[in-house]
């Protein structure tokens, strides 16, 4: 890891100077071609924020998977007003058809389950795969029709099909779209203006980051703060401290075998301790991340271009060159 000290060196040394907050002209920021915008706030307040790669403030980007984050930040303020009971709550209750259902376990899968991966439902990484379910005229009646892989609960498998069901299900319990309700009861309390929800063939706004929301970096550092601060903003409870805790320190995780070294997964996040502290973070396919680290009071969102061929190096590059250089910097700001 010899080059990472020296890029910490270099950081350090830059910092004394040039008396610059973080420099722009950081090698890993500079020369890096996939990154689009960089927001980090600490205390509240945005202590860096820089476009790269001609864009311009306030684009709209594809979030990717952080969708799937955002949706559990939704699935908590439905719980906190009523239009769902709780997170064990079983998905037979907005899929009837179910009951008719040779396999009787499908209608009897939570919520839970299904933001922790481990529905056991159909993915889309089995033959076919992922154009053969987006070419589904109804994508999530397809998933609920297909035998089951596993019990449910018993096997982490990361599955947008099935988290897109969420989108299904928060649009039925609160008779609403999920881009209104997210407008209403999130966005605009954030102060967020702009946000393009894309829906799937089904009608149903994109639960999982297939299609994905489109916000800004400076939204996606927003919605990070709120669960630093335990579901708080400008002195109004946007979702309750309780869900807030639950997500960032959720009682049950699974392993998975990508994202920063030895993280785990659970309720749509991930969680990781780095150089010995915790840290949640939700991930999108390609190096988009919102970062929260509860010991820095700190929040890194960032947007990355989104490209199949390099999605894989793009997330390693991020979070084995960039990361700590980001995590060096606030270190300077405590």
């Amino acid at each position: 890891m010899r080059w990472k000290s020296i890029l910490l060196f270099t950081l350090t040394i830059t910092l004394q100077a040039t008396g610059q907050s973080l420099p722009d002209t950081a090698m890993v920021l500079a020369k890096n071609t996939a990154i689009y915008e960089l927001v980090i706030s600490q205390n509240g307040r945005v202590i860096f924020r820089h476009n790269y790669n001609g864009q311009q403030p306030d684009t709209l980007h594809n979030s990717q998977s952080l969708t799937k984050s955002i949706m559990s930040v939704l699935i908590g303020i439905a719980i906190d007003k009523g239009y769902i009971a709780d997170p064990d709550q079983e998905i037979g209750q907005w899929f009837p058809e179910l009951a008719k259902d040779p396999d009787a376990r499908k209608q009897h899968i939570t919520l839970h389950q299904i933001m922790d991966q481990a529905s056991g439902l159909w993915h889309e990484n089995l033959e076919g795969g992922l154009g053969e379910y987006l070419s589904q005229a109804n994508p999530s009646q397809y998933v609920l029709a297909q035998p089951l892989l596993d019990a449910p609960g018993t096997v982490f498998h990361y599955n947008n099909a099935a988290t897109h069901l969420l989108s299904v299900i928060l649009t039925k319990a609160t008779g609403m779209p999920v881009a209104t309700f997210a407008q209403r009861f999130l966005f605009s309390k954030l102060g967020i203006q702009h946000a393009d929800w894309k829906k799937m063939n089904d009608g149903y706004d994109d639960g999982a980051g297939l299609r994905s929301v489109y916000l800004s970096t400076a939204a996606i550092n927003k919605i990070g703060n709120l669960l630093l601060q335990e579901g708080q903003y400008n002195g109004q409870t946007i979702v309750s401290r309780k869900w807030a805790r639950v997500l960032m320190q959720p009682p049950l995780t699974r392993a998975t075998g990508w994202g920063f070294t030895g993280s785990q997964y659970a309720l749509c996040w991930y969680h990781v301790r780095y150089d010995g502290q915790p840290v949640t973070y939700g991930m999108g396919w390609g190096g988009q991340y919102m970062i929260i680290i509860p010991g820095l009071k700190a929040v890194i969102a960032v947007h990355e271009r989104v490209n199949d061929t390099t999605a894989v190096q793009q997330a390693l590059y991020f979070e084995q060159s960039v990361f700590p250089l980001l995590w060096k910097y606030l270190q300077t700001k405590k």
